[in-house]
């Protein structure tokens, strides 16, 4: 489970840095940037999810409450 995550997570940032890539030879660089933006986004909010279900599990091992 967690390996399909990792290489979701590089899926994203190759593709965020090709098309980056693109954007700027195309002299786009604000475009560019909003992409990146939008690629650390994405990948931010499954981390979040991530960490919330290991503070879930930490919780329910300890029996915290």
């Amino acid at each position: 489970m967690y390996l399909d995550t990792i290489f979701r997570i590089a899926g994203v940032g190759i593709l965020t840095a090709v098309i980056s890539a693109v954007l700027k030879q195309a002299g786009k660089e604000e475009q560019a940037q909003l992409a990146t933006l939008a690629g650390v986004a994405v990948v931010l909010m499954w981390v979040l999810q991530l960490l919330a279900t290991l503070f879930d599990q930490v919780r329910s091992v300890f029996q915290l409450y």
